[in-house]
Parts: C-alpha cells; structure tokens; sequence
C-alpha cells in the first residue's frame, strides 16, 4: 500500500493470485484482482490510474515504471498512468461470512522452574469474520472473538538502555483495511493498542473525492499502556476492558489533500482519552509537499495507581503541533520540520511515546549520479536537530553529516558521524557515535544482505553517566531454491562503563537471535518455523539500584497452513517457550500450545 503523503506501507494483505512463466524469449505474468479487492466509484466508466514496477536486482537496482518519474517530482501516485476501457464494472452487493473454529491445548508452569509442564485441557473457540461491501467505493468489516494465533510473532528488539518505547508493526488482517488512511503526520493511530478485542466493526470507503474509515472495538485489555514523557517512556499494565472508536476523513484535492481525525477510548470502571484535530498534505508545486497536523486530546486517567502513578484519577488535556516542508530536486533536496507537544498530551489509540517537548529538525541533502563506476548515486548530507523542554531547556540535540551511496551488487552504504548532547536527569551528557550501514542483493541465492552498527562514545541512561559501547545488527536471506527461504537475524548491544565508587567494566550485553524458515509447497500451502532467543547480561555490582543478573527466553513456532482462498484456510501450530531460570542457571520450560484453526467462507 503506498501514498504519497506517508510512503510505502507492506502491511496489507489483500486477496490476489499470480502466475508467471519464463518463455524462450523473456517471461509472461499474469495477474488476477478481485473487484471485491478493490475500492472504486459507482460510475458507468470510472477513472482508473495504473503503474506497473518491476523490481530487478542485478549488479546494480534497477527499477521499471510502465510511467516516467521525473526526479523533481516529490509524489509518486501522481504519476501513474490513466487506464482506459474498464466499463459497466460490478456495483452489486457482495458479501462473505467467514466462520472459524480452533481447538487448543496450552501446557503451563505450575511448579518449580525444571519441573514438567501441567498438561492443559483442550480448548475450543469459535467466531468469525465478515465482510459486506454494499457498493463498490465501500466495504463494512466485522469480527466477532477474533483469533490471531496464526499471526508470525514480533521480530524481537533490544530494549536495553532505551529511553522510549520501542514499535512494532501491525500483522492483525482485520486492522489492515484502509491502513493507508491511518496515516497522518503523527502517529495518533496505533492499532496495536487494541490489544486483544472481543469484537470489532469498521465501515471503509469514498464518495466522491472523500474517503473514510471508522473503527470500533472492545478491547479486553492485558497489554501494556505507553506512559509517554519529556526525556523517556515507561508503560503500565493494561488491566481493563475498554470501549474503542477512530474514525478519520480525508478529502482529496488534486494532488493534495485535507483530513480530520478523531479518536476515542473508554475505560471500564471510569477514565477516558480523546483525540481530535485537522491535518492537512499540500503540494503547491511537484517538487515540494508540506504537511500540517494539529490535534488536541482530553483525558481522565484511571483510577488505578497500583498500575501507574499518573492513573489517579487526574483530568489531561493538551495539543500536538507539527509543521513540515520537504524539497526534492535531481540534485538538491532539504526538510525541515517542527513540532511541539503538550506534557499533557495522551493519545492512547497512538504511538507517541514522548510528550512535553518542543523540536526542530532540519536535513539537506547534496546528490551526484557518476556514469560508468562502482556507485551509481551518492548523495551527500547535513542534520541538525534539537529538542527543548517548555522552559527553554535542551533535552536533546545532534549535529551530523554523513554519505548515503548506491553501487553495484544491488548495494547500498550509509554512514554518519554524530555529535549528541541528551540530557539525563540534571546533567547534560554528550557523545560522538559513528554511524554504518551496509545492504547488498547479491543474487537469487544469496538474496539479502543488511549490516548495521553505531559505535563509540555511549550514555548509560539507567544510572546517569557516561560509558562507552556499540549496537551492531545484521540479517541475511538465503533461497537456495524456488520453494525455501532462510533468513536470520541478530542484533547485539554492550556498554562499559567506568564508575569511580563502584567499578569499571562491561555493564550489559543484551542479544536477539533470530531464524526464520518457510517452505512453499503450493502457491496455496506452506509451513514456517521460527526460533528466536534473547537474552540480557548484567553485572549487578555496576548498576545504582538492583538488577538481575541474566533474563533469556528462547521461543520456537511451527505453523502448517493451506489457503484455498483468503478466508477459507486451515492451519495447524505448535509453539514451545522457555525462560531463564536463576534456579537452575539455565533455560526451563515455561508454556507450550498446540492449535488447530478452521475458517471456511460463505459467499453471496
């Protein structure tokens, strides 16, 4: 899903189906699209628009656009081409109801870590899903106790020394329709934070030059809050039911557009938040776009200070504003951008995981396209950014400048050198920390490659003081054939520290290790299975407050599915979790699942 004012978005997973074949002479595709899949006006011969892109990694990226793309132009969906003849298209009713029902053992820790999991009774579940499009510009969604146990589990992230809380995407299918409307300035829609809904209705599509969406949800809780602040986050236990709604316009003016937002969550046992506000995308000229977005929230926090400080009960309300204004040229190019919120600013259906601050951000950008050598596109950069509290006082800032470079082997390279200074607590620390990125695609085979570290001067941000440390992550993807792909993970970050009354030495070393393997046996079967281990190194004698020494899990999945279609599926899962236990000094069982799920869909 792509737009223009937010970018590209894989997260959709609409209903369509493929086929291709190499020929003597080159290769053919051809491609099937449900109208069901698609969203277009009750016109006897609508305005259709088209681009086909062909992706072709070789020594170099080259990418094929059935349209030109001129490089002054900073829109994208502007330059698709008109698709004439499709006339007298459907405009009916239609209408799928997808039943399911799954069967479920989960085997838990009831004793002593080392000892045998209780073997759980097995569990079954029903509920559904359905889909009704009375016209073809609109379409209405329902679930009814939704089950997600097919969903591929996070890629975990090393939270150690973070100040803020860390993003994951959406997976869930039913927040996923008409996810590009979502999109605004700020991310005050976070569909995530509807943790687990019990039920669900959304109502998505465009009448004239407007479109819509509007969600509602019951959400029974057990997550986790983001409590957002100036200088870091912290989150709370989501322990209550609560009521959701968002509904979002957004209309269309030439390139351009003008949208309003609003959210709103009501908690059971008292307590509520609300957002509201304008956001506006202009593009006065096709090299320039300027975005706007103004929101104010109202909130009454729950009554629950055993789960939070701030959750007594208090009266919130403030505003979040955000200017922008990005310039793209062949070779020049700047942003710049300012925004400040309010310390009373919530936006619990959101990612804002810091308030109370004001910042300004600005990046240009110098590109040269040599001919005939190793890069292709090199494209040289300055940032400055900074961020003050609403005294005046500097919480962040960063002076940098750095090289972004294209070259053969389908590569790419990125390095920065910064300069931050951050406050924690009283004090201002700074440090310098190089900045390297490395990409390639060097083949079918061997088909990605990712390599990234930051590295040097570092804050420990637990304890107030200054350090030294490194981030470094990689992935790799493999397909030895046309029906396996292997692709691995890993991630580590380490921080020393030199402490005059309680030591020196290394402080943390905090790892992800991750492996992911599908097959393909069909275009409509495949199995997956997943590892993923994490663990965390402390030395407690260096820290100010009590910590433990080690935390690991080690999470493994198997997943078996058949799709006949996009609702009429079948899958069968296995999933095995373990923990570190100080007991035994080594990793325990913790739960294990066994699942089986059957949706079958009815259509009319």
């Amino acid at each position: 899903m792509t737009n223009d004012a937010s970018g590209e978005d894989s997260s959709p997973d609409f209903y369509w189906e493929s086929a291709g074949k190499v020929t003597a002479t080159g290769w053919n595709l051809e491609m099937r699209i449900p109208f069901s899949s698609l969203r277009y006006p009750r016109a006897d011969q609508p305005t259709w628009r088209i681009m086909l892109y062909r992706n072709y990694p070789r020594d170099r990226h080259y990418q094929f656009f059935t349209a030109r793309h001129p490089r002054d132009v900073s829109c994208f969906i502007c330059n698709s081409s008109f698709l004439l003849g499709l006339a007298n298209l459907p405009h009916g009713s239609h209408l799928v109801v997808a039943p399911y029902a799954t069967a479920q053992r989960l085997d838990t820790q009831q004793d002593a870590p080392g000892t045998a999991l209780e073997k759980g009774k097995v569990d079954s579940n029903f509920g559904g899903d359905a889909k009704w499009s009375p016209l073809a510009n609109a379409t209405v969604d329902a679930t009814l106790n939704p089950d997600f146990s097919q969903v591929e589990s996070d890629v975990a992230q090393i939270g150690a020394n973070e100040r803020f809380a860390l993003f994951y995407p959406e997976k869930r299918s039913f927040f996923l329709e008409g996810i590009d409307l979502f999109s605004t300035p700020f991310q005050a829609v976070y569909t995530r934070s509807i943790t687990s809904p019990s039920g669900g209705l959304r109502a998505t599509g465009r009448v004239g030059g407007t479109s819509f969406t509007a969600l509602g949800a019951r959400d029974r809780g057990d997550g986790l809050v983001v409590l957002p602040g100036p200088e870091g986050s912290d989150v709370a236990l989501q322990d209550f039911h609560s009521d959701v709604g968002v509904l979002r316009l957004r209309h269309d003016i030439g390139p351009s557009f003008a949208g309003v937002l609003a959210t709103g969550r009501t908690i059971q046992g008292g307590g509520h938040n609300a957002v509201f506000g304008p956001d506006v995308n202009w593009r006065p000229r096709p090299s320039d776009a300027i975005a706007a977005q103004a929101l104010w929230s109202d909130s009454r926090t729950p009554d629950r200070p055993d789960l939070a400080a701030e959750w007594d009960g208090r009266t919130l309300s403030d505003h979040a504003l955000l200017l922008r204004w990005s310039h793209n040229t062949p070779k020049v190019d700047w942003f710049l951008q300012g925004q400040e919120l309010g310390p009373d600013f919530r936006a619990d259906e959101g990612f804002i995981p810091q308030v109370g601050y004001r910042e300004g951000y600005f990046e240009a950008g110098y590109t040269v396209r040599p001919k005939d050598a190793f890069l292709s596109r090199l494209r040289m950069f300055t940032i400055e950014w900074y961020d003050q509290d609403h005294g005046g006082g500097v919480l962040s800032r960063r002076a940098s400048v750095g090289a972004g470079m294209d070259g053969r082997w389908n590569s790419f390279f990125r390095f920065e050198l910064n300069q931050d200074d951050i406050k924690v607590g009283n004090r201002l620390f700074s440090r310098f920390r190089p900045y390297v990125t490395i990409q390639s695609s060097p083949g079918r085979v061997l088909n990605s490659i990712v390599f990234e570290t930051s590295l040097g001067q570092e804050i420990d941000f637990a304890n107030a003081r200054k350090g030294t440390g490194a981030t470094i992550s990689g992935s790799v993807t493999v397909r030895p054939g046309d029906h396996l792909e292997l692709r691995g993970n890993a991630s580590a970050r380490w921080l020393r520290v030199k402490d005059a009354t309680l030591g020196s030495g290394r402080l943390f070393l905090a790892q992800v290790e991750r492996v992911r393997a599908s097959y393909s046996f069909s275009s409509r079967m495949f199995m997956r299975l997943i590892g993923q281990y994490v663990q965390t190194a402390r030395d407690p004698s260096l820290y100010t407050f009590a910590v433990g020494a080690k935390s690991a899990s080690l999470n493994s999945s198997a997943l078996f599915a058949y799709k006949l279609n996009w609702q009429t599926v079948c899958y069968l899962g296995y999933g095995d979790d373990r923990a570190f236990s100080a007991v035994t000094d080594g990793l325990e069982a913790s739960g294990r699942q066994v699942f089986a799920k059957l949706s079958y869909a009815l259509q009319e």
